[in-house]
């Protein structure tokens, strides 16, 4: 019964954490905060377009200069690689021009990634 009680309580405090983790919304007030000064869905701007972004090669965006280091890195850009990317781009691709710190709060993290997601459009 202690047992009982203890994953009830461990899920009573977890899941509005999961749930949280997935709010686009959220991901939204990120984007504008975090990357809406370079990056927009449309068009490049001092950063690639994003729309289309999930299954594309990294340093792909037509019309865009991109870092030798972003060009050469081989990503393709995935829910995985994108979180690996954004907690420290330059962790991930040494000698890329971006010049974002990173973003370490996972909750946002995922909040960005779930507007990511939901506001690129589908690869064909």
């Amino acid at each position: 019964m202690r047992r009982l009680m203890t994953a009830l309580a461990f899920l009573a405090i977890a899941a509005p954490v999961a749930a949280r983790a997935q709010d686009a919304a959220a991901g939204e007030r990120v984007f504008r905060q975090q990357c809406g000064a370079c990056h927009r869905f449309d068009r490049n701007g001092v950063g690639p377009e994003l729309g289309d972004l999930f299954g594309r090669p990294a340093g792909s965006v037509e019309g865009f200069r991109y870092s030798s280091a972003m060009k050469g890195s081989g990503l393709v850009w995935e829910q995985e690689t994108l979180a690996d990317f954004l907690r420290g781009p330059r962790a991930k691709v040494p000698g890329t021009s971006m010049p974002y710190v990173g973003l370490r709060d996972e909750s946002r993290l995922g909040d960005l990634l779930a507007y990511l997601r939901a506001s690129g459009k589908p690869r064909p």
